[in-house]
């Protein structure tokens, strides 16, 4: 009898429950490891990959839910829920300030989804323009900000494609290094620029989500969808704890 199983590809859960790890890893780094030591480097590295794969998953989620409003709600409600958290891991305390502005990633991909609906539904060209505008310039309020809508609409606009959407998200890459690099300079004009390149090299790091992608199979696979939900806000404050631990 031939036992032998064939490798059918990975699921949307597994390939979520991947970007879990990689998040978990990079945050981990920037809460306790250096970030231009060699374990910090390869950590954040390997944490690029979370958001071009949780972009993809709104693509296809857009694509496949049965309500784009209700979807639009549960990343409303929960990125409500992991607004303190994630405040409270970036800064050790409570909303002060330009803190009250820092937004998390869940609302940022509220933005994205947003930005597939607009795309896809609103028919005037000039009410497309401004809409998908304004909706990149309020995301920039949220973690990956403009870059993750970038990202969506490359996966979006070109799903059911997989040469073209992994093109489209190259390119998006790239303009998210170089825009990196150009705050970078920003906030330090006498920076070299060979220097501020090395700084953000790390940033490429979202190419490699490209391999797992390509062998999704378009299965759900077994699961919850509230796995991530609840996962975002929670670790944030167990790490957040745990460095006022640390650094008390």
């Amino acid at each position: 009898m031939n036992h032998t199983t064939h490798f059918s590809g990975l699921s949307a859960n597994a390939l979520k429950l991947y970007a879990i790890f990689a998040m978990l890893l990079d945050h981990i780094a920037w809460a306790f490891v250096p970030t231009y030591s060699t374990p910090g480097q390869i950590m954040h590295i390997i944490g690029r990959t979370t958001i071009p794969i949780m972009c993809y998953f709104i693509a296809e989620g857009y694509a496949h839910t049965r309500s784009v409003s209700r979807y639009a709600g549960r990343l409303a409600l929960f990125a409500a829920v992991s607004y303190l958290p994630f405040i409270f891991f970036e800064t050790g305390g409570l909303p002060q300030g330009s803190s009250f502005f820092y937004l998390n990633v869940l609302y940022t991909l509220l933005c994205c989804l947003l930005a597939l609906c607009v795309w896809d539904r609103v028919q005037n060209p000039a009410l497309k323009f401004f809409l998908l505008l304004f909706l990149l310039l309020v995301s920039d309020l949220g973690d990956w900000g403009i870059y993750a809508v970038l990202f969506t609409l490359s996966f979006g606009l070109n799903r059911g494609n997989f040469p073209r959407q992994a093109a489209w998200f190259f390119v998006s890459a790239l303009i998210t290094a170089a825009l990196m690099v150009a705050q970078t300079l920003a906030a330090d004009p006498s920076l070299p620029l060979g220097e501020a390149v090395c700084r953000n090299a790390m940033q490429l790091g979202v190419l490699l989500a490209l391999p797992p992608l390509a062998l999704y199979n378009g299965k759900r696979g077994g699961g919850s969808k509230w796995t991530f939900y609840l996962f975002y806000p929670l670790h944030l404050v167990i790490l957040g704890l745990l460095m006022l631990c640390v650094y008390a």
